[in-house]
């Protein structure tokens, strides 16, 4: 079997869809060793991928009309590449399938992460807008499956796309593996050396945007006059400015911020936490949520959607835009170690259920499943 995958986020985006496909990619290519998986993508960068696994073909633009236009050969010239490279199954990874698709000789599946430029639509700018809903509807049509990464996702293809709901499989991310090793107090106190990190501190991990809600979790901190640092990991937008402002004013609540930091160190954070918050109004999944949980960490995120199919049964959920509500929460688990007991145990096992290899198996089934049927 000879596996297509879109793999331009793999190879270029640091987190969120980037590890989604370097972390599906590895497990399949390690769990199925006798299929042949071919990566398509734009450009590539060794620092951060660099696949081995010797059923793994690599696919980069060859013409020079392709490498000045990359665009173009990922939206379209690929199309033709995949029957030339005898594909069986294109699989984009990142909401998209190539347009002219050659829809008789390829079967297609695309995961769809989430639509937050649907739901939120005010925080992209209208030209992005429409590239991405020409981009997702089309996949969306196209392909023979789609794998939607939570139930809120797969709610939102029906409901802005009119996706018939039985094209869809649920299937949810996978959690890298990295994030269920416990560290050694050795390897935790050289992550709290290198980075000045604090005796204890409150954990809050990704982009600093106004979706995710970091301020609420500043003024919860005030708010209920929680005297423990909190830190802050991912890359800033806009909105950081008024979480600084906020900070500026309210000296009592200290923070640090830290830009993105690899798996290999980022679980150390996560086991040196007292807990991990995710105040998110909106998600597709919550990938952190997971990770927080794998890391034997408390965790506190948001009541509704999808975050409650992530944190399971171990998690504690707040109103996002209630700050009383946070701060209660925050207290309840610093306080009582039963509980923090309990949430740790029964949330590390809820983690288990989405290790990557029964990630990639599910997905090979949907594989299967697509391949053998009749359109």
């Amino acid at each position: 079997m000879r596996i297509g995958f879109d793999a331009k986020r793999a190879y270029l985006n640091k987190s969120g869809l980037g590890s989604y496909g370097r972390n599906l990619i590895n497990a399949l290519s390690s769990n199925f060793p006798q299929t042949e998986f071919f990566l398509y993508t734009t450009k590539t960068n060794p620092t951060l991928y660099d696949p081995t696994s010797g059923n793994i073909r690599l696919r980069v633009p060859e013409k020079l009309l392709h490498r000045s236009l990359p665009s173009l050969w990922r939206s379209y010239a690929v199309s033709k590449l995949l029957v030339q490279d005898g594909i069986d199954l294109f699989h984009g990874l990142s909401h998209e399938i190539p347009f002219r698709f050659p829809v008789e000789k390829v079967r297609s599946i695309v995961t769809i992460h989430d639509l937050i430029f649907l739901r939120f639509p005010n925080l992209y700018k209208a030209p992005d807008r429409y590239i991405y809903e020409r981009k997702f509807s089309h996949a969306c049509r196209v392909a023979d499956r789609i794998i939607a990464i939570s139930m809120q996702t797969a709610d939102d293809i029906v409901e802005y796309f009119g996706t018939d709901r039985s094209k869809i499989d649920v299937i949810h991310q996978g959690c890298h593996p990295e994030f269920f090793k416990a560290m050694s107090t050795v390897e935790k106190d050289r992550i709290r050396a290198t980075y000045k990190l604090p005796g204890s501190f409150i954990l809050y991990v990704g982009t600093i945007e106004e979706r995710k809600n970091l301020l609420s979790l500043v003024r919860a901190l005030h708010h209920g006059k929680i005297d423990i640092p909190l830190v802050i990991i991912g890359k800033k937008t806009n909105y950081a400015r008024e979480v600084l402002k906020f900070l500026d004013q309210h000296k009592s609540v200290s923070a640090l911020f830290y830009d993105v930091i690899q798996n290999t160190d980022l679980r150390g954070f996560y086991q040196l936490a007292e807990a991990f918050v995710y105040p998110s109004v909106y998600e597709g999944f919550g990938v952190p949520i997971l990770e927080a949980l794998a890391s034997r960490t408390p965790v506190i995120t948001s009541r509704g959607g999808c975050f409650s199919e992530t944190g399971g049964p171990a998690t504690l959920y707040v109103d996002p835009l209630n700050y009383g509500e946070i701060a209660g929460a925050i207290l309840r688990v610093l306080q009582d170690t039963e509980l923090q007991k309990k949430m740790i145990e029964t949330g590390y096992q809820h983690a288990t259920g989405f290790k990557e290899d029964s990630v990639a198996g599910k997905i090979m089934q949907v594989y299967e499943k697509v391949l053998h049927y009749d359109r």
